[in-house]
């Protein structure tokens, strides 16, 4: 088949089994029928011949292409390039269309049934349009009525062209005028990461099931038989810790409030029952033990129990759940089944497979680091060359390391009070550059201005029309605009005051994740030749499962990867980056 293109260039395909396969180039659209054949195999002879640019409506049809055997090289993912460019989760091929080509959101039109009062089709003026009258995708294409013929499938494909045409053209925009040139490399990375995520999702988490079940016995007894067996497993839990509390009224040890009450019986009288407050009385009564260590067996049970390991471990001692590039906010990785939270206590059973080896590699304080390069603070910049940058910081400061880490991190999450105070104030004539970045987020955030990341990602703090909000997809500490009138001017300035620390630890989270992300796919293209996968992302930390033999050439690998990517993120060469990296057999063995 001839496209009229070559490696690197753009192809959009759209792909629907026992229908066929859409392929848009420059050169024009293309629609294969394949009712008796395997369309992947299509879009890999594609794949293999020419090594195209593959234009993907979303992860999804990634997933497609990886679960039936086929990995391309790379991909512009239009999900992942919309939420770097506008921010937020949502990134349907409604909202999509819509945005770029400047159509009210008000007005994407929904696919709803016929009603009494209809006169006529409730979705679409011409139903077999993929573009309405009014400019707007057709919902019952975005529904999935571009899979019904393969001339769908071409035309779906041919408007994925031109989204990422529109795309691309924003990003050079953005890279021009916004003063962000690493914004068009950025959605490349993002889009990369995407055909990662589609791969550890099909590939899954190497897992010994016989020792989770092992550990699971460890915090909830046995595998319960039955409904009634489980509802008794979980009173005798409960009995260990109201074994030792005082005589009085029956308490859930599941509320907060009977909690707290439960608690001041024995004289302790906390504003609340967080975990590091009741650590720090742990030894005071062995009530506070019991508690906190029946909190990390309901947690277990809650959420890491038998029917969710029956649920994603799969025969092949693979434990699966779905990956995706972006959580709506700063732009970090996420997973489902509990993959990104994964109880250290538990991580023993993440083993590697016979005659393999996990090498696992974690960026040593790479938030300092990033905010050194983004800030372009030479004097922090300085800092990095240390193997551990708090220990030239704490000299500058003054103060002992311990103090030093806590000022840092206090000055990138917006906390100006408490230990570390005066070392914080410190840093700003030690290091005024790093300071006035992070300022500069704050009150930008205050004020709901949006913000962009070092690689263009738009963070926002306030939805559109509305001034002074939450931050969408943000977290939910940001708060949300109260009805007129009802809202106190202490509660306006805690609002803002939340929208602040949340944009200045934004622009540094998000500018780490970019470049932990461009790290990544850097690692998942070079360990390829040695046959071994990335399977886990975890913010700063990769597990690559490799041949016991190509282990310590994955090592180099990961480290060599980890140069390169910094090379490209921040070429001036200022700022030192640096992972620890491991061989191990066992996931917790890296914390041994």
């Amino acid at each position: 088949m001839r496209l009229g293109v070559g490696p690197g260039d753009a192809v959009s395909v759209a792909l629907a089994p026992g229908v066929g396969v859409g392929l848009a180039t420059s050169a024009g659209v293309v629609s294969i029928p394949c009712e008796d054949r395997d369309p992947v195999a299509v879009v890999g002879e594609v794949e293999l011949a020419l090594r195209p640019r593959w234009v993907l409506w979303s992860v999804e049809t990634a997933v497609v292409l990886v679960g039936a055997g086929l990995r391309p090289a790379r991909c512009w993912d239009i999900a992942a390039v919309h939420r770097l460019v506008f921010g937020g989760w949502r990134a349907d091929p409604a909202l999509v269309w819509a945005q770029l080509h400047g159509l009210a959101l008000d007005s994407i039109p929904v696919d709803r049934p016929p009603n009494l009062f209809s006169t006529g089709p409730a979705h679409d003026d011409d139903v077999d349009g993929a573009v309405r009258s009014d400019g707007h995708l057709s919902p019952t294409w975005v529904l999935g009525g571009w899979s019904l013929t393969p001339e769908r499938l071409g035309r779906w494909a041919g408007l994925a062209a031109e989204v990422a045409e529109l795309q691309q053209a924003r990003l050079a925009t953005l890279a021009t005028l916004g003063e962000r040139p690493r914004a068009p490399a950025t959605a490349r990375s993002e889009s990369a990461i995407e055909l990662l995520c589609a791969e550890m999702t099909v590939d899954g988490l190497p897992m010994d099931r016989t020792t989770m079940e092992e550990l699971l016995a460890g915090y909830l007894g046995p595998r319960p038989r039955s409904e009634a067996d489980e509802v008794e497993q979980r009173r005798r839990r409960d009995e260990v810790v109201l074994g030792h509390a005082p005589p009085g009224p029956t308490i859930d040890l599941r509320s907060t409030v009977q909690v707290k009450a439960m608690l001041r019986r024995i004289g302790v009288d906390l504003p609340d029952t967080r975990a590091w407050r009741l650590e720090a009385l742990r030894a005071t009564h062995p009530l506070i033990d019991a508690l906190l260590s029946w909190r990390k067996a309901e947690r277990v049970a809650t959420t890491y129990g038998y029917a969710w390991l029956d649920e994603h471990l799969g025969v092949d001692g693979r434990f699966r759940g779905s990956w995706s590039g972006c959580d709506g906010a700063a732009g970090r990785m996420t997973a489902s089944a509990g993959l990104h939270n994964l109880p250290t206590d538990l991580r023993s059973a993440v083993a590697a497979e016979a005659g393999q080896v996990f090498v696992r590699a974690d960026l040593g304080q790479i938030e300092p680091r990033v905010l050194a390069a983004v800030s372009g603070d030479r004097a922090l910049a300085r800092a990095t060359a240390a193997d551990d940058l708090y220990a030239p910081v704490a000299r500058q400061l003054g103060v002992d390391r311990a103090t030093a880490k806590v000022a840092v991190l206090g000055a990138m999450y917006g906390q100006t009070t408490g230990h570390g105070a005066q070392a914080l104030r410190r840093l700003e004539s030690s290091y005024p550059v790093a300071m006035a970045y992070l300022h500069e987020a704050d009150r930008a955030g205050q004020a709901g201005r949006e913000l962009r990341t070092h690689g263009g990602r738009r963070i926002v703090t306030a939805p559109a029309g509305v001034a002074g909000p939450a931050a969408v997809g943000g977290p939910a500490a940001v708060g949300t605009v109260a009805e007129e009138g009802r809202s106190s001017g202490a509660d306006d300035r805690s609002r803002a005051a939340a929208r602040g620390r949340y944009a200045r630890n934004a622009m540094v989270q998000g500018a780490a994740a970019e470049l932990f992300k461009v790290w990544a796919v850097t690692v998942r293209a070079r360990v390829a030749a040695l046959g071994a996968t990335v399977v886990l992302c975890l913010h700063d930390e990769l597990l690559v499962h490799a041949h016991v033999e190509h282990g310590a050439a994955a090592a180099r690998l990961l480290d060599d990867s980890l140069q390169e990517a910094v090379k490209r993120w921040a070429p001036d060469g200022s700022v030192r980056f640096l992972a620890d990296i491991s061989i191990i057999d066992r996931w917790s063995d890296a914390s041994a």
